[in-house]
């Protein structure tokens, strides 16, 4: 059984023993840590100092000079070392030698994580559906086209029309 299998199966104990349905995790940790469950060792100092600025670099968020609309700055692209280990390198959107290869490569890894999350959502909601009545089922529309041009109007309601912001 896999490490992941094992602390599935700690969860389920833990509702069992609870009775809980909406569960918090850190409490499952502490029943995990209570049951001899031994706690992970210390990340390394430098692995967890480069996370920290990953997530300081993925949080950088600059404005459109024309529209003010705002973006991310820095984006992930995949890339595989001389062991064949997928890891990542960072670029800035703004930097003039960023080459549109580099980001390209950073929105497509993106869009296939959005195309996972949609076909994992999918399947989750067909299982939902299956197991309950007519009137407890889901249907979600999966176009998000829509959606995205909502919040883009709605975002440009609240932040002042383009228009406003070029004059």
């Amino acid at each position: 059984m896999s490490k992941a299998q094992e602390l599935q199966k700690m969860i389920r104990l833990y509702k069992e023993k609870t009775g809980e349905t909406e569960i918090d995790m850190t409490a499952v940790a502490k029943f995990a840590v209570g049951m001899g469950w031994p706690l992970p060792k210390p990340t390394d100092p430098i692995e967890r100092l480069a996370q920290q600025i990953t997530n300081a670099a993925r949080q950088e968020i600059r404005r459109d000079k024309e529209t003010n609309r705002p973006y991310r700055a820095n984006h992930a692209v995949p890339t595989y070392d001389s062991s064949g280990q997928q890891v990542f390198f960072w670029i800035d959107i703004d930097d003039p030698k960023t080459t549109q290869a580099s980001f390209r490569k950073s929105a497509v890894m993106r869009r296939e994580q959005m195309v996972s999350d949609g076909l994992q959502l999918s399947f989750d909601i067909d299982h939902w559906n299956g197991a309950r009545p007519d009137g407890d089922k889901i249907d979600l529309p999966w176009d998000l086209t829509m959606d995205i041009e909502i919040r883009r109007a709605v975002y440009d309601d609240e932040n002042g029309d383009d228009q406003e912001k070029a004059a």
